[in-house]
This record gives structure tokens, sequence and C-alpha cells, in this order.
């Protein structure tokens, strides 16, 4: 079996000629993860984080969506070794580290997705899905290859040390949260803040200035659009979970009738 498994998100950035507009996988099912990948998106992202995915469940999602070859990538709940590990081990080739908000940090993620001598990824592809169990020949020395890895810009702290961020050997783009952003700012709830946008864009110059790719989070379509005329490489417009609540209400308010506003209790 050859070494590279799939097209990296990192070789999918590379060869676009425009921004790849992305969504969120939340809910923790591969029969959701198999309709989205069909959709025609350019990428998708499991959610170990803020979705009740597991080890396992990222792996059965990983398998669906293989058959549709639509880059992936999974967002580990935090920045730990033993984590990662076993994200990789599921077959993960993309990776998204939350809140990292040093260099140090950085190169910690880094770290955790090779293999010693360059990091301190524990070494069990032979059991795993990773190196398909055995059957990829040379996957242990050569596993950097088929992997790239991301990082999450979520605070004030990390807006002022996104260049050291970027400038990181081994993090291939990073990600802006502007929700977290705004929280650390005292603007919790205000992603659309002044200051919230004027810190994003700061990032967004220093990752760039670094040589490497940068995305944000914007579900709101007009500030998305903002965030691509500014100069993002990708971004992620939504996540199963908004689709199915906003369509479920949509429909709801399509067919059933709101109670009068005049209307009081009797009782």
């Amino acid at each position: 079996m050859p070494l590279r498994l799939e097209p990296t998100f990192r070789d999918a950035l590379a060869a676009a000629d425009r921004p790849l507009i992305g969504m969120w996988l939340s809910t923790g099912t591969a029969l959701n993860a198999e309709i989205c990948a069909g959709s025609g998106i350019d990428w998708l992202l499991i959610d170990m984080e803020h979705g009740p995915n597991t080890v396992v469940s990222v792996q059965q999602q990983l398998q669906v969506i293989a058959a549709y070859r639509v880059p992936t990538i999974v967002r580990v709940p935090v920045n730990d070794a033993v984590i990662i590990k076993q994200v990789l081990d599921t077959g993960a080739q993309n990776l998204l580290v939350p809140m990292v908000g040093s260099a140090a940090e950085a190169q910690a993620a880094v770290a955790a997705v090779r293999y010693p001598p360059e990091g301190v990824r524990g070494v069990g592809s032979g059991l795993a899905r990773s190196g398909r169990w055995g059957r990829v020949a040379g996957y242990v020395p050569n596993a950097s290859e088929t992997i790239s890895l991301l990082v999450q810009i979520e605070s004030a702290d990390a807006v002022d040390a996104a260049a050291d961020i970027a400038a990181v050997d081994g993090v291939d783009g990073v990600l802006v949260g502007p929700a977290d952003l705004a929280a650390s700012m005292d603007l919790p709830g205000q992603q659309s803040h002044p200051d919230v946008l004027a810190a994003v864009q700061r990032v967004f110059e220093a990752v760039t200035a670094a040589g490497k790719k940068v995305g944000v989070n914007a579900f709101d379509p007009a500030g998305a659009d903002a965030y691509l005329a500014a100069g993002a490489h990708f971004l992620s417009a939504s996540a199963d979970v908004t689709i199915l609540a906003r369509g479920a209400e949509a429909l709801a308010a399509r067919f059933i009738p709101t109670s009068g506003a005049d209307e009081t209790d009797t009782y």
C-alpha cells in the first residue's frame, strides 16, 4: 500500500486557487458525516472539543468519509500528546489543536504528531488504522509526510504571539476562533465587535507574513464574506448541528402557526 494514504489538508491548501470552505461535524454520527461528505463541501472537521465525539466515533466517521475523498480535519479537545496519539492512530491525517497561545505550545503540538527522534508520538501503527495495520510500508519513518497540523488562536495573548506561533516548523496553518477570542477580550458573544475584527486581521497579517495559511470560523454569512475579502485561505462556514437546528426551525415556522401575541394566561 502506498505511503501517502490521502492528500492532506496541507496539500489541498497548496493546490487551491480560491479559499476552501468547510463545515463542522459535531453530532458524532457516521451517517451525518457521510451526508455532509457528499455535499460538495471543500473540507470537513470532526470536533472532539465541543461535540460528543470519541476516538471510536472519529474513526467511524473517517471510514465513511474516505469514500468521498474530502479532506477531513479532527479537532482534538486539548493539546495533549496521549489524545493526539490516539486520534492519529484512527487514521486522522489532519489535526487541529485548540487554544494554542504560544510558540512553545505550538512546538508541543508538533512534537505530538511526530515519531521520535523528531517528536514524542507513541509507535503503534501496526495495531492501528493509521498504518493500515502494518500494510503501509515505511509508515513509521515517513509518517509526518501524511499528516498536516493546524493550531487555533483563540485569545488576546495568542494574537500577540501569532507571528511566533506561525513561524514554528511543522505548523501548516492557523485557524482563528473569534468566539473565544471575543470572550478573552471581555467581549463575550461580540465576534463582530471592531476590536475583535481588528485582532483577527492582525492574525491574518502575521500568519501570512510567516508564509503559512490562515483560516477562521465564521458561521454568519456576512462575516464570512468579510473574512474572505480580508484574505482568509480557508473558512468554516457552518456545522451539521447548526444546519439541522436552523432547518428544523424554518420548517416549523413555515407550517405551524404561532400563538397570538395578545393571548394571556387564564389561571
